[in-house]
């Protein structure tokens, strides 16, 4: 009976102090979290019970177990288990904690700069992101580590292993010489304030909104829903566009061609109703010029101000539209035309003509003025 009660106490001891030291952990973090609203540490320290249970639950089931006398010929293997039970979940548990703390001070952080510097909290939060993500990696490959040292074998290998670790370094190196410099990309991009989330690039002629950076690869979110995955080191080493560099605010270009007879003063009074009516126009500055001309047309460039880049491709397409619906309704004149009318032919060189570039008749008469009969005003052509 006695070696019946003793596994049942020790087990059931064991999983009824987890329970209720966890219960009690859980109801004091929600309570705390009741009472500071203005910081979200409590509540992101709730999301570490699991883990912290199951630390519970492995140190005192192994502490524990030599009293239960259970499976005595397994005890080593069970002991051994439980102890691997207890690195995992006590790194998972350190990785929650450390996450929970990040993020605290970081959204205190943010809500105290966000209005002010928007582009310096981008980059806290993009240092925050791969700090944590280094954290991570350093507690896994430790807790790896330590479970492995748990073993005999691996001990007894680990001065073999020390002896090797140059070359084995020099191997390495050159095998993951991508990878490596990837990641030291990663730290000069987190730290060197190149790109940030939330940074509004222009790769390769595709333009989109960083979303995700981590040590190796970067995403980047485009306008039409796609995601464009990048190596870290393509930032280090070519040129690219970062138009939320500095200050977000931007100056915008849209170009008309028209005839030469548009009313250019009209149109510059037309972009200032425009822009008055257009919410995504900041108010700083606008212009309209005439910027080029060709033989049929008249390039006109307008120069609009927005506070980002989202609000600047708004006022430009509404520009855009507006203008020249404008000008197809009151002004058809100044659209583009194609000049059908006859050509003047040169002075003709064979001794015949005038010299005046218009062609001899027989009756005196220019070609050009033959095409008519009639009353001279008519205006009609002969058929």
């Amino acid at each position: 009976m006695e070696n019946l009660l003793r596994p049942l106490i020790v087990v059931g001891g064991s999983v009824v102090l987890t329970l209720v030291i966890g219960w009690a952990t859980d109801f004091l973090l929600r309570k705390a979290d009741e009472r500071h609203h203005e910081t979200p540490l409590w509540g992101l320290l709730r999301r570490g019970r699991i883990p912290y249970m199951l630390v519970l639950f492995a140190a005192l089931l192994r502490g524990s177990y030599d009293e239960a006398e259970l499976l005595p010929s397994r005890a080593d293997a069970i002991g051994r288990t439980l102890t691997l039970i207890l690195i995992g979940s006590a790194a998972w548990l350190v990785i929650r904690i450390a996450a929970a703390i990040v993020e605290t001070s970081y959204s205190r952080y943010a809500s105290a700069r966000a209005h002010r510097d928007p582009a310096r909290v981008r980059r806290v939060r993009t240092q925050v992101t791969l700090i944590m993500r280094v954290v991570s990696a350093i507690v896994g490959v430790v807790a790896a580590a330590t479970m492995l040292l748990t073993f005999p074998a691996f001990r007894a290998a680990g001065a073999s292993l020390l002896a090797s670790a140059g070359i084995l370094g020099i191997v390495a190196g050159v095998a993951a010489q991508s990878t490596l410099s990837n990641m030291f990309a990663g730290f000069q991009i987190a730290f060197g304030d190149m790109v940030r989330i939330g940074d509004t690039v222009v790769v390769d002629g595709e333009w989109g909104t960083v979303e995700e950076i981590t040590l190796t690869f970067l995403t980047v979110h485009t306008w039409d829903e796609r995601r464009i995955t990048m190596p870290v080191s393509y930032f280090t080493s070519k040129p690219f566009e970062n138009w939320s560099r500095g200050t977000p605010q931007m100056t915008g270009i849209v170009f008309w061609h028209v005839d030469h007879s548009a009313p250019v003063e009209a149109m510059r009074e037309k972009l200032r109703d425009i822009l008055r009516e257009c919410p995504a126009w900041d108010g700083r500055a606008y212009n309209l010029s005439v910027t080029d001309s060709t033989p049929s047309t008249m390039q006109v460039r307008a120069l609009v101000t927005a506070k980002d880049a989202d609000d600047i491709w708004t006022v430009r397409v509404a520009v855009r539209e507006q203008m020249m619906g404008w000008l197809a309704d009151e002004h058809p004149y100044a659209l583009p035309r194609v000049n059908t009318a006859d050509a003047i032919l040169p002075p003709s060189r064979n001794g015949n003509g005038n010299g005046n570039g218009h062609r001899p008749s027989q009756d005196g008469v220019p070609a050009q003025q033959r095409r008519y009969h009639g009353n001279h005003n008519s205006g009609r052509p002969e058929r």
